[in-house]
């Protein structure tokens, strides 16, 4: 049977996912979260003609021959605004930020102005509208600031609050249950026994979905026996997503799939045209009465953190509503390439952007069991299944690891 294109089984997964539902946060609690309705000002910034220095409200006819005396009666600072209205030859000592006074159409910067008691001599001239920020000349009333569908900054935070909004409506986080298998796989920091090896995958993927925007549920390591998956399984009821690594393959301990099917998944598909990563397969199940996605990821840590960057990251953004396709940027080759063969590759590699056009290296040994060169690493190069050999310079397609 022939291999799935990693482009299909990508479509395949995002077919079948459908956003989920919304909730009400906070906005101290809103960065990192998927928006689900248009952020839409609430009210004027700012909300009135605003002095944008410390100095004096005056008339900016009282100012246009200088030396200019003025009567100051009264003060306005920030929150305190001036009740009164300015008449001519007077001012009003004001703060940043402070409410322009009626009458007044500009502010004189305190440093070109000499104070004696009530009275203040204005060395400079100042134009109607000077040093002040006119209500609403940053966004006004029923402006439609954030667009559905994005992922909230701490800039977006902000201008949520600075325009009325004290809770924003986002998509509800996809809980993701993580499984790690192996009769080898110890926690880490454990002292190992002969044949173990430290259970890091886990860790990894649990990172990759709290940045993808999920939240992560560790489940434990399960051995190498049906009895012990299908505690793991059951333990992940009501999850969202069920990620599992290793026992994806054909031999005789990778019993998966076997328990995932008992456990009533019904698998899309299985084994991929993918170099790291061919035994991933993916399919649902019904759990606590909705449907939960089951990804087989294999038990190799470098090919289980590259195809969680390939296919679980695109999956959390659909669940949250975001534009989900993989971005990738075309760089130009630093070192030659060999032919590839009969599946896509995705090689790590280092990308150069202080370039005019970006510039990438492949790793020469990409060997799937060396973790340390996937820790250097900040982007795969992805080489098409069949690609001839190319030449530095070449022109090829590069996905950043990190998201």
């Amino acid at each position: 049977m022939a291999l799935l294109p990693v482009a299909d089984a990508l479509k395949r997964i995002l077919d079948r996912a459908s956003v989920l539902e919304t909730e009400s946060v906070d906005l101290l609690h809103a960065r990192g979260r998927t928006l689900v309705s248009p952020v839409i000002s609430k009210l004027d910034n700012p909300p009135f003609d605003a002095s944008a220095m410390d100095g004096y409200a005056v008339h900016a006819h009282d100012v246009a021959e200088i030396p200019a005396e003025l009567t100051v009666i009264g003060e306005a600072g920030a929150g305190r605004p001036f009740a009164g209205t300015l008449a001519k030859g007077q001012a009003v000592r004001i703060f940043t930020g402070g409410a322009v006074p009626n009458g007044a159409d500009a502010i004189v910067i305190q440093e070109n102005v000499s104070a004696s008691g009530t009275t203040i001599t204005v060395q400079e001239t100042a134009k109607r509208g000077a040093n002040i920020r006119p209500k609403g000349q940053d966004f006004t009333n029923g402006e439609r600031l954030i667009e559905p569908g994005r992922l909230l900054t701490a800039r977006d935070v902000l201008i949520a609050a600075s325009c009325g909004h004290g809770t924003l409506s986002v998509t509800r986080k996809p809980v993701v249950a993580i499984v790690s298998t192996g009769d080898e796989l110890v926690p880490p920091g454990s002292a190992l026994g002969p044949g173990q090896i430290s259970g890091s995958n886990a860790y990894g993927l649990a990172a990759v979905v709290e940045t993808a925007g999920g939240e992560a549920r560790f489940l434990g390591i399960a051995q190498d026996s049906l009895s012990s998956l299908e505690k793991c399984i059951n333990a992940a009821e009501g999850a969202d997503v069920l990620v599992t690594s290793g026992g994806a393959s054909v031999g005789d301990h990778d019993l998966v799939r076997p328990a995932l099917e008992k456990a009533g998944a019904e698998l899309d598909f299985y084994k991929i045209a993918m170099r790291p990563g061919k035994p991933l397969f993916f399919g649902s199940r019904v759990s606590n009465g909705k449907v939960q996605y089951c990804l087989g990821l294999p038990g190799n840590p470098v090919s289980a953190l590259i195809c969680a960057r390939v296919f679980l990251v695109p999956l959390i953004g659909r669940l949250l509503g975001r534009e989900t396709p993989l971005e990738s940027l075309e760089a130009a080759l630093g070192e030659p390439l060999p032919a590839n063969g009969p599946r896509e590759h995705y090689m790590r590699g280092l990308l150069d952007t202080n370039t005019a056009t970006p510039l990438v290296t492949a790793f020469k040994n990409q060997d799937s069991g060396l973790i340390k060169s996937l820790q250097r690493a900040n982007c795969l190069v992805v080489i098409p299944a069949n690609t001839p050999a190319q030449a530095a310079g070449s022109i090829v397609k590069v996905l950043r690891l990190d998201i």
